[in-house]
């Protein structure tokens, strides 16, 4: 029987005690000896690590010389919260509504929900379809737990956002990487994809709108991965966290293909549509009544539930007027547009517009040749000598060493600021 239809690929956890002796050894030099061999496979989202450095620098170098710093890296909405959102979740508590809830979430949000995406995808989801977590990472979390075991491979675009290999190898799978290149308009070759498959393989990842690049996977180009993953029994993950975020075009779900609704999990949640970061409300929607049942399991070990207030906030945020929701698109379109004609008017650096989320990636290597450093060091540089905050492209894989990533999250003041600031500091070069 193939291996999607039996569910075998719903794995129990198996132990990882054989890992290599390599990483034994790596533990005890590294004075763990009290930790799991896991740990060290665990990585991080550096966007947070960096932005903690760099608040220290601005602390004791730059405010005590009258001098600040420019924040154009962190993927965080540049609004506030919808008034109408904050109104609901003060009302939650005002209400007593600070119990626990059902662990997949409140029976309202999940049909909410469900709504929502048979709305956006054209599937008939209902709210036994939804699982509502602790922001939309657990998803990524839970799913890979319940299909990798040691050595099974995930194929992953590259560059990508980083938890969803750093979840890979800490349950002690394989990451494939599947290169984005800039001359395709960050779109992966299909006869790439192809020739990573292999018997291991359990799942692809999809991320369109996408961190970091900004780039829209085509709809031809996502139903050539729909055959793939068809064709060799594969669990597609989609991330669509950007997917009201396209400023050009209209976004496609892999799940509205005949058959891959069965075999996708939808990653979404509130976070960056309503600037709602701060609740921590994201869900997980799939056909696939035991991948379902596996991620209420694995939240129920982990969180018990979501926050009630956070929900009932949520349930608002879906329901509620999307007038804000619109001005806030349409403000990102402005300000990506500004961005993009500052970033190419700096010598050495060049890019294309991204055609959604709130990330400009910018090709770099000119600038990097003439100066004989990496992409870490021009970022590491630009902070110190520019003043203006970004990330270097490696952070999110190997295939970006020629970039750094922007975010025009911020106000057209501070783009137009930040991208003198940066343009002056090359130019004096």
């Amino acid at each position: 029987m193939a291996r999607f239809d039996n569910c075998s690929t719903i794995q129990a956890r198996l132990p990882l005690d054989s890992f290599s002796g390599q990483l034994l050894i790596n533990k005890i030099i590294n004075g763990m000896k009290n930790f799991s061999i896991r740990l060290p496979r665990l990585g991080t989202e550096n966007a947070f690590s960096v932005i903690g450095k760099a608040k220290k620098f601005e602390e004791e170098v730059l405010k005590p010389q009258g001098k600040n710093l420019i924040y154009l890296q962190i993927g965080e909405p540049g609004f506030d919260t919808p008034a109408n959102i904050n109104q609901a979740a003060i009302n939650a508590v005002n209400n007593n509504k600070t119990h626990y809830t059902p662990t997949p979430g409140i029976p309202e949000l999940r049909k909410a929900v469900a709504e929502k995406m048979s709305r956006e995808v054209g599937i008939s989801y209902l709210a036994e379809d939804v699982v509502v977590v602790s922001g939309a990472k657990p998803v990524i979390f839970y799913m890979l737990n319940a299909l990798i075991d040691e050595g099974d491979e995930v194929i992953i675009p590259n560059p990508a956002f980083p938890i969803y290999g750093s979840v890979t190898e800490y349950l002690g799978g394989k990451i494939v990487p599947l290169p984005l290149p800039e001359e395709n308009d960050f779109n992966p070759d299909i006869e790439t994809l192809k020739k990573s498959v292999t018997e291991k393989t359990k799942v692809i990842i999809l991320n369109s709108p996408q961190n970091p690049t900004g780039g829209v996977f085509s709809e031809k180009t996502i139903r050539e991965i729909a055959e793939i993953a068809k064709e060799n029994d594969l669990w597609v993950l989609s991330d669509e966290i950007y997917s009201e975020m396209v400023h050009d075009g209209k976004h496609f779900s892999i799940a509205s293909i005949p058959g891959m609704a069965e075999r996708t999990i939808i990653l979404n949640g509130c976070s960056k549509t309503y600037a709602m970061t701060g609740y921590r409300i994201g869900w997980g929607v799939t056909k696939n009544k035991e991948m379902a049942a596996a991620l209420e399991k694995f939240a129920c070990n982990d969180t018990s539930c979501p926050s009630a207030i956070s929900q009932y906030a949520a349930l608002e945020a879906i329901t509620g007027p999307q007038e804000d929701v619109h001005k806030m698109l349409a403000e990102y379109k402005k300000r990506r547009d500004l961005i993009v004609k500052l970033a190419n008017e700096i010598p050495g650096m060049k890019c294309h517009s991204p055609k959604g989320a709130f990330y400009l990636m910018v090709n770099v290597r000119g600038l990097l040749d003439k100066l004989g450093i990496t992409a870490a060091e021009l970022a590491e540089r630009i902070m110190r000598e520019a003043n203006v905050l970004i990330l270097a492209g490696p952070v999110f894989g190997d295939f970006a060493e020629d970039f750094v990533r922007f975010s025009y999250v911020s106000t057209e003041e501070n783009i137009v600021e930040g991208m003198g600031r940066i343009k002056k500091f090359v130019e004096s070069l």
